[in-house]
């Protein structure tokens, strides 16, 4: 289940009796504040950040948290995963999890929450049905050919560990936001701004809002849950042969 990203704000009903009515609670959160928040509705609450690492592959702390959760659900114990914001979005451990469960013949459901993309369209006032939204991973955004649509906002996440192909690294540095650079280069003018975004986790907390122009971009202050929000570079343009059909259509 999703904690939602603002500590208290956006916990669902439901999901807090998934907490209460658990044997073990499993939670995976962005602040210190947030876990201890958690560990008062349950008397059994354990951390899921300690199998992080500098210089340990994501994939295997991810592998590690599955194990961990499995362990006891073989065991007949009631889990609960908590993970902050939406449980099955950039968070691949919920996945894998429920998967694994599922496929040894254990019950498991998957329960949404507000999640960062949800709270950067409020706080961005940006509705991604008026010009559309292209979403990526940031270094797989880099390392694959992808056909940019300047005419719509391009979301990409995880920004601070942009190129990481070692999947170990807790942030990237200038040489690799070169790169990122120089293919954003290709679809938007140097001084095309760009915000650096980052939801609210406290009650207290404003959301990091922070434009900047996109040369500047390799110098910028990235951390490991800003999202880089590109607004479209140029209008939309008609494509006057579908709209002529739709017209007649009409008529």
């Amino acid at each position: 289940m999703g904690l939602g990203m603002t500590m208290g704000a956006h916990l669902a009903p439901r999901a807090r009796s998934f907490i209460e009515e658990a044997d073990t609670v499993f939670v995976a959160a962005s602040d210190p504040l947030v876990e201890l928040w958690v560990q008062q509705m349950h008397d059994d609450v354990r951390s899921l950040q300690p199998y992080y690492a500098e210089g340990k592959s994501r994939n295997e702390s991810y592998e590690q948290m599955v194990d961990a959760m499995l362990e006891l659900v073989r065991a007949g114990r009631r889990v609960c995963g908590a993970f902050y914001g939406h449980p099955g979005v950039f968070a691949c451990v919920p996945h894998r999890a429920i998967d694994r469960a599922r496929s040894e013949g254990f019950d498991a459901v998957m329960e949404a929450a507000v999640s960062a993309e949800d709270c950067l369209y409020a706080d961005l006032g940006i509705d991604p049905g008026t010009y559309g939204c292209q979403h990526y991973e940031a270094s797989q955004f880099m390392m694959y050919r992808r056909k940019i649509d300047p005419t719509a906002f391009l979301v990409l996440w995880q920004v601070g560990v942009a190129g990481d192909s070692t999947l170990s690294r807790l942030g990237t540095g200038a040489a690799h936001r070169k790169i990122l650079l120089e293919i954003l280069s290709s679809d938007y003018p140097s001084d095309h701004l760009v915000t650096m975004y980052e939801a609210a986790t406290l009650p207290l907390a404003p959301p990091r809002i922070e434009s900047i122009p996109l040369n500047e971009l390799v110098d910028a202050d990235l951390g490991g849950q800003t999202t880089l929000v590109v607004p479209p570079s140029r209008p939309m343009e008609l494509n006057p042969e579908v709209a002529s059909r739709l017209k007649e259509l009409e008529a």
